[in-house]
């Protein structure tokens, strides 16, 4: 018996996303979309990766396309697979990465009937997506799909959402798919420049914020190669500590929760600040104190692809709407007379490195050594997924996110992200060292995509850190309801995880004490396929990681 044609608007579908340079999708399946799944089964350019629970689809998209700047892409069915998937739009959204999410809806028929599972995603989506629409012309496919990633990677780049009738899959159509989309090209106004370095060389005491909107590999070697030359402190935003190279002679450290307090002193000090990239959220600017939201001595240049960031909440002196590449290219390359030669950035350098350097604490698992021996076994350029909670704290102060990418954490504080993103990674750079870190809690909001690696074949190493808490919560608690009594809905019991990661089949080990750890991650580093490392540690130690009690999980 020979098999049915997938219907034309389906193939259309697949053939846009082909055309745009789509090369992998992730997805729960659903039966809203079953056309599509047949024209995915009948190509071999796009991978389809299949997932166990659409959070995790969401989580996958956002930090793919958190990798390769285009839009990661996304396939679930309606209600409660968009629902479940709504978390990595969010991420996306708050952490300004593209991304494109396509539910398969109900029938045109059954619309505005509360049909079975029926959602408006237009109106469910738009506060948290660039833009949410839905197709229902199968002639628009190629329309659609085009400014669907032109929305996704212009200006600050972002999640869109296309719902797709049933029944529009199925319909005849002679349209053909458009040609592939690119970000468009932003170079800086030539007089901002000018502006800029001007008010650079009138500064005593001017420091650099970096990293966030459309920030890429190029855009980090320029303008490391600028703050190197001119000797200004960069600090990097929250959650972004790969926009510049650990090892620069001018790296400061990372503001968000449990900053270096030199560098946030030098922040509130500063005369001059340069926002690169940076949105200036609340995380970042702790609350938006760091630095203040007004200071009249203070003159402030923000940089930003999206005019629409510009002045929207700290007040710019110097407002410039560029690419983040075009626009350190082009300080990079300026030539000025006046030479600048800045003595602050080393010497913020060196301050964060005693602060980044951990000091053995007399616990048994001492997760500060724990990272320094990480640092020291794995390569340079190992990629670091995490979710949120107190634990990622360590990995903040204690590693050097020499590469890029090389961190993949949710900006927007998501629990559940990092083994997501770390199965992400390994797909996409299958020739590096992907590691998940993940507390117990994190861990279990999305471990059941340890199965997606192992059906995939992604080699990446987990490591759980075991206090039997929601930790971060607990330390808000006993700051503000002190005693044992009073601990509520905070202690966990966890299953052995080292047992669970072998009924998926990974290879996986116990770790009570560091030397337990140092013998785990070796052999752990010398296997392939999926690794998990289970750290048992006190309670205790929640406030050694040097995080702040306030922020790092809120949901």
């Amino acid at each position: 018996m020979t098999a049915p044609d997938t219907p034309q608007a389906a193939q259309l579908l697949v053939d846009c996303l082909i055309e745009q340079g789509c090369d992998r999708i992730f997805t729960v399946p659903g039966e809203s979309f079953l056309q599509v799944l047949d024209g995915l089964a009948q190509q071999d350019t796009i991978e389809v990766v299949t997932c166990r629970q659409e959070g995790g689809v969401g989580f996958m998209a956002c930090a793919d396309g958190a990798m390769t700047g285009r839009p990661g892409v996304a396939f679930v069915t309606r209600g409660p697979g968009a629902t479940n998937a709504s978390i990595g739009v969010h991420v996306a959204m708050q952490d300004s990465q593209p991304m494109i999410l396509f539910v398969g809806d109900v029938d045109s028929e059954m619309r505005d009937r509360e049909g079975f599972q029926e959602v408006d995603f237009a109106a469910f989506f738009g506060p948290i997506a660039k833009w949410a629409a839905r197709i229902d012309s199968a002639d628009r496919i190629p329309e659609y799909v085009a400014r669907a990633y032109a929305t996704a990677i212009s200006g600050r780049p972002g999640p869109v959402v296309l719902a797709l009738p049933e029944d529009m899959l199925s319909r005849a159509t002679a349209a053909i798919p458009r040609p592939r989309v690119e970000r468009p090209a932003q170079a800086p106004c030539p007089d901002a420049m000018q502006a800029m370095m001007a008010l650079i060389a009138d500064a005593a005491a001017p420091i650099a914020i970096i990293g966030g909107a459309g920030w890429n590999a190029k855009a980090r070697a320029h303008f490391q190669l600028f703050a190197e030359r001119l000797g200004i402190p960069v600090a990097t935003a929250f959650r972004r500590q790969d926009a510049i190279a650990s090892s620069s002679k001018v790296y400061a450290g990372n503001l968000g929760y449990g900053p270096n307090s030199k560098l946030v002193e030098r922040v509130k000090q500063a005369d001059l600040i340069l926002a690169v990239g940076a949105r200036l959220g609340e995380a970042t600017t702790d609350g938006y104190t760091v630095p203040p939201l007004s200071a009249p001595e203070r003159k402030l240049v923000h940089i930003h692809p999206d005019p629409d960031e510009l002045n929207r909440v700290y007040p710019a002196d110097l407002a410039i709407c560029a690419s983040m590449d075009e626009f350190a290219e082009s300080a990079a390359l300026w030539d000025d007379d006046e030479v600048l030669d800045f003595d602050a950035g080393q010497e913020a350098h060196a301050e964060w490195q005693i602060w980044a350097t951990a000091h053995p604490n007399g616990h048994a698992l001492d997760m500060g050594q724990v990272v320094q021996f990480m640092r020291d076994t794995l390569p340079g350029d190992t990629i670091i997924c995490n979710g949120a909670g107190n634990f990622s704290g360590w990995w903040h102060r204690y590693w050097r996110y020499e590469g890029h990418p090389t961190q993949l954490a949710p900006t927007c504080g998501a629990m559940g992200y990092g083994v997501p993103a770390a199965v992400a990674a390994a797909l996409r750079h299958p020739e590096r060292t992907v590691v998940a870190v993940a507390g117990d809690g994190d861990f279990l909001m999305n471990g059941q995509e340890l199965a997606t690696a192992v059906q995939h074949g992604a080699d990446l190493i987990v490591i759980v850190v075991d206090n039997s808490a929601y930790g971060t919560i607990r330390m808000h608690q006993e700051r503000e309801f002190p005693g044992e009594e009073r601990v509520s809905a905070t202690r966990l019991a966890n299953p052995d995880f080292a047992a669970l990661a072998a009924a998926f089949g990974g290879w996986s080990a116990r770790a009570a004490t560091n030397e337990q750890f140092e013998e785990a991650l070796v052999e752990a580093r010398d296997r392939s396929g999926l690794r998990l490392i289970h750290c048992t540690i006190d309670i205790e130690q929640l406030a050694a990681s040097g995080a702040s009690v306030s922020g790092l999980r809120d949901r």
